[in-house]
C-alpha cells in the first residue's frame, strides 16, 4: 500500500508509477479500480478554518468525522450533508473529506444547499504526469483553463489525486423539525414532496421510505421552525396528517435516509438513480423491489434481486444509474456507472488524457 505523507511524495509516486494506481482515500466508497493500491489517509489535517469567515481548508485525507467535530464547536456544519455508506456497503475505514470531494457525495439536503462540489473553493491535486496543481480558494488562478473544482468533484480520481480541498461551511441550525406523512404510493409521494420543495416554508429535505411514509424536513431558528412546521402541515392536508419529530430523533430519521438505512444488512444489489423527479415513480414502479426516494424524488435508491440489470429494467429513463452493491461477478458483468453518450464519453476521454495521459489512475472506473 501506497501511503504518503506529504504532497511532494504524492508527486513523487505517482510520477515514478510504472503502472496503474487504485486511489482511495478511506476506502469506505466500495470503489476496485485495478492497479496497486494508493491510499491518501496519511495526507490529513485541517490546515486553515475560519470561523467568521465560513472556510475550512483540510488535507485530502482527513476523516470526515474530524472535520465535522471542528466545525461543531462553532456550531457550523457542511452544508451538503456528506453520507456515510460503509453500514450500506459493509467497509470499514473513515470516510475521508477528498473521497468525498472526489465522488461528490452528497445527503438529503442537497436539494437546498447544493452538493459537495457546490461547497468546494478550491483543491489541489496531483495529475497522471505527477504534476501539482492548484485551481480556485484563495489562490484564484486558473492556470489550465478549466474548472478544475467542479471537474474533481465526481470525477472519483480518474483525473487527479486531490491533496487538499478548501471547503465552504455553514452555520447550523438552532432547531429541526421533520414532519411525517404515512402511507404514500410513490406517484403521491413525489406530489408531496414537490408541493414541500414549492412552498414558501423552506423545506431542507424530502424523502420517501421504502415503507411509504414521507419525511419533510425544517431547520432554522427554533420558534420559527414550530412555526412553519404548522404552515407546512396545514400546506401539505390534501396528502394526510402530519405527525411532528423534532431536533435528536429527527436529526436520527435523516442520518438513516442519507446512509440509505433501510437497505443495510439486507441481501440483494443497490443501485442509485438519478433522475428527474418526476420520473421517480415510473423508475420505481418497473424495478420493483424497493426504493427509498430522496431528493423530492430526484434520488433513487433501489434495493433489487442479485443480478438484476435494473439500469435496463428502469427504461425508459433520463438520468444516469450506479450500481453501488453487488458481488464481484455481477460488477465484473454490469458497469458501474452509467454508460455515456459518444458525445460526453469523447469530452471525458479527452479531459483523462489532458490530465492523465498515462492512463494510470483509477484505470476502467469511468469508461
Amino acid at each position: 500500500m501506497l501511503a504518503p505523507e506529504s504532497e511532494e511524495e504524492l508527486a513523487g509516486l505517482i510520477a515514478g508509477a510504472a503502472g496503474p494506481l487504485a486511489v482511495r482515500g478511506g476506502g469506505t466508497r466500495g470503489a476496485e479500480p485495478e492497479g496497486a493500491p494508493l491510499t491518501t489517509a496519511r495526507l490529513r489535517g485541517i490546515t486553515l478554518y475560519e470561523p467568521e469567515a465560513l472556510t475550512l481548508v483540510a488535507r485530502a485525507g482527513t476523516p470526515l468525522d474530524e472535520i465535522e467535530a471542528a466545525l461543531a464547536a462553532n456550531r457550523q456544519r457542511l452544508a451538503f450533508e456528506p453520507a456515510d455508506w460503509r453500514g450500506l456497503l459493509g467497509t470499514v475505514g473513515a470516510p475521508t473529506i477528498g473521497g468525498t470531494v472526489a465522488a461528490n457525495i452528497s445527503g438529503p439536503r442537497r436539494v437546498g444547499a447544493g452538493a459537495a462540489r457546490d461547497a468546494c473553493l478550491g483543491v489541489r491535486f496531483v495529475d497522471g504526469t505527477g504534476a501539482v496543481i492548484r485551481n480556485g480558494g484563495r489562490v484564484m488562478k486558473n492556470v489550465t483553463g478549466y474548472d478544475l473544482v467542479r471537474l474533481m468533484a465526481g470525477s472519483w480520481g480518474t483525473l487527479g489525486v486531490l491533496s487538499e480541498v478548501a471547503l465552504k461551511v455553514m452555520p447550523a441550525p438552532e432547531a429541526e423539525v421533520t414532519l411525517t406523512l404515512p402511507g404514500l404510493e410513490p406517484a403521491r409521494a413525489v406530489a408531496a414532496m414537490a408541493a414541500a420543495l414549492g412552498s414558501p416554508y423552506a423545506a431542507s429535505g424530502a424523502a420517501r421510505l421504502p415503507d411509504g411514509r414521507v419525511l419533510i424536513r425544517l431547520e432554522g431558528i427554533a420558534g420559527l421552525v414550530i412555526e412553519r412546521a404548522g404552515r407546512m402541515a396545514a400546506h401539505l392536508r390534501d396528502f394526510g396528517a402530519a405527525a411532528t419529530v423534532a431536533d435528536a430523533a429527527s436529526a436520527a430519521m435523516w442520518r438513516g435516509v442519507r446512509d440509505v438505512a433501510p437497505f443495510h444488512g439486507r441481501p440483494g444489489d443497490v443501485w442509485r438513480f438519478s433522475l428527474r423527479p418526476s420520473a421517480a415513480a415510473g423508475v420505481a414502479a418497473r424495478l420493483g423491489g424497493e426504493a427509498l426516494l430522496d431528493w423530492g424524488g430526484g434520488l433513487v435508491w433501489a434495493l433489487v434481486p442479485e443480478g438484476t440489470d435494473a439500469r435496463a429494467r428502469a427504461q425508459p429513463f433520463a438520468g444516469h444509474a450506479s450500481l453501488i452493491r453487488a458481488k464481484a461477478g455481477i460488477r465484473a458483468r454490469l458497469p458501474r456507472f452509467q454508460p455515456e453518450a459518444p458525445a460526453v464519453m469523447a469530452l471525458a476521454a479527452g479531459l483523462r488524457a489532458r490530465f492523465d495521459p498515462r492512463a494510470i489512475l483509477n484505470r476502467g472506473l469511468m469508461g
